[in-house]
């Protein structure tokens, strides 16, 4: 059975990729047990599904991943309508940078200080009516988590509990981020090895 990974790697059954994959089938069951546990037969209490879908597209956009990006966008739509697609998919286009960069406290590891863009959703801003304060603090705190992961504070968890997430929210999302940081790489690296099998 192919699984996301397969699917958004683009891998052939019976390839030397495919086979890669089933080397390792823990691995590979695993990293679809993940995908399930976040996006499958979830308890919405804290994360509807319509946030994780939404925060998954907006973050593989951010990764350059348009196949990725087009499956979340397919789930945000289900999940919230194509409002909040078309929010997502504005948004994210417009702070998608390169890093890693930020500031770290201060000390030795501050000779390595890089600047860069910040999200900070304007409270005008016509992304935030279709979003909402919720959500709009997920994104910002995703988009921090991308480029600026030397940022991460309890003062950055504290902007999420102040928008409206609970604890177990806060870690659904923080858990969701980094997975699709693994999940986007895997595939990316697939697609690599893939194309340098076919030439």
């Amino acid at each position: 059975m192919t699984d996301l990974i397969d699917r958004l790697a683009g891998v052939t059954p019976g390839s030397a990729v495919d086979a890669l994959r089933r080397h390792r089938p823990a691995t590979r069951d695993n990293a679809q047990a993940s995908y399930d546990a976040l996006f499958t037969a979830i308890d919405e209490t804290h994360a509807s599904l319509a946030e994780r879908a939404a925060v998954a597209q907006f973050v593989s956009i951010l990764h350059d991943d348009e196949v990725s990006a087009a499956h979340y966008a397919a789930l945000a739509r289900d999940a919230g309508g194509d409002a909040l697609v078309d929010a997502t998919t504005d948004l994210a286009a417009s702070v998608r940078t390169t890093g890693p960069y930020g500031a770290y406290p201060a000390g030795p590891l501050t000779a390595e200080d890089r600047d860069g863009l910040r999200l900070g959703v304007a409270a005008d801003d016509p992304a935030r009516t279709v979003l909402g304060t919720r959500l709009t603090a997920a994104l910002e705190h995703a988009h921090l988590l991308v480029f600026r992961p030397r940022e991460s504070s309890p003062g950055a968890l504290g902007a999420l509990a102040a928008a409206g997430w609970s604890t177990d929210g806060i870690v659904t999302l923080s858990q969701l981020v980094s997975f699709l940081a693994f999940q986007l790489r895997v595939a990316a690296g697939l697609r690599l090895l893939d194309t340098e099998d076919a030439a």
